[in-house]
């Protein structure tokens, strides 16, 4: 099952290749979108206990880093990306979207392949939902064009309803029903990946007719904001006095998004053409990220040196 999950970029790259090839199963999974992405917040709030949130009291500096960093670097640089590519207005809404998202669950695993801080990555990726809440659907009014409407408050009550909610009700299930969450947690990871896979599989299958014009562009994009993401949490904790542990942690906790809940919004609040960044984004830095971890697993911190 491990095996299967690691995989993952494999499967999203032939998931959205059959959809393409055949929208219409896809097409009819749209309505499920928002459920099945609050299924997968709820899955990681499983995995949550009440100690992952005293751990942010007890080590705040690095948490607080790692989360002003991922909401600093991400939204500014995909504003940048979409206005040097001259993106349209509903694919620069996307990127902006994928930006203004918290740190993606994945990245929690590439950073224990990477021998990254595993305790900080979950501490940062908890934290970092939190105050996507709020950080959101302001970040995202901010760096929006101007001629694009945003509905601030409707995007407020989406993050609540599919993040804040589902992972609170997975904290309240794992302290509740210890033994139970036991038992069904090694199975959690392959059914959110199948989840996350529906997601893009829908969102590919509905917007098959401009990705012929615009999927280059997007891909191109992506691959920017991600890399930008990487390096600038890299060496931003490089900058902070960090060691080397602390800052591989940083850089896949910025550089990797919560890209299906980017996905979703912007399905539901813009164009299902906003939607494609997240979709591609999700795909993409599960691939970086793995290849990132696979090179640091070789190279294991050394006296908190690179």
């Amino acid at each position: 099952m491990v095996a299967l999950t690691r995989l993952f970029p494999l499967w999203a790259v032939l998931v959205s290749a059959v959809a393409i090839a055949s929208p219409a199963p896809f097409l009819a999974l749209t309505p499920a979108i928002t459920s099945l992405l609050a299924f997968i917040m709820f899955t990681m709030g499983v995995t949550l206990t009440a100690g992952d949130f005293m751990r942010i009291a007890r080590r705040p500096l690095p948490v607080i880093a790692g989360v002003v960093l991922h909401y600093l670097v991400m939204p500014l640089a995909a504003w940048g990306i979409a206005h040097m590519l001259g993106m349209p207005p509903m694919i620069a809404t996307g990127m902006v979207l994928v930006g203004c998202v918290s740190s993606g669950t994945a990245s929690n695993v590439m950073i224990y392949l990477s021998r990254g801080d595993v305790a900080l990555s979950v501490s940062i990726s908890t934290l970092s939902t939190l105050v996507g809440i709020v950080a959101t659907p302001v970040l995202t009014r901010f760096y929006v064009s101007a001629g694009v409407s945003v509905d601030s408050w409707g995007l407020f009550r989406s993050i609540v309803e599919i993040v804040a909610l589902p992972v609170m009700g997975g904290v309240v299930v794992n302290t509740a029903c210890p033994r139970l969450v036991r038992r069904v947690e090694p199975v959690l990871p392959l059914v959110a990946m199948v989840s996350i896979m529906t997601i893009i599989g829908s969102i590919v299958a509905g917007v098959r007719p401009s990705l012929t014009a615009v999927g280059p562009l997007v891909l191109l994009g992506v691959v920017l904001h991600n890399a930008i993401g990487l390096l600038g949490g890299y060496w931003g904790g490089r900058l902070l006095g960090f060691d080397e542990s602390v800052c591989r942690t940083l850089a896949l906790e910025v550089g990797m998004q919560n890209s299906g809940l980017a996905a979703t919004l912007g399905r539901l609040y813009f164009s299902p053409l906003a939607a494609l960044p997240g979709a591609v984004f999700s795909v993409w830095h599960n691939i970086s990220g793995s290849v990132l971890a696979a090179l640091w697993a070789g190279r294991p911190p050394r006296d908190g040196r690179p």
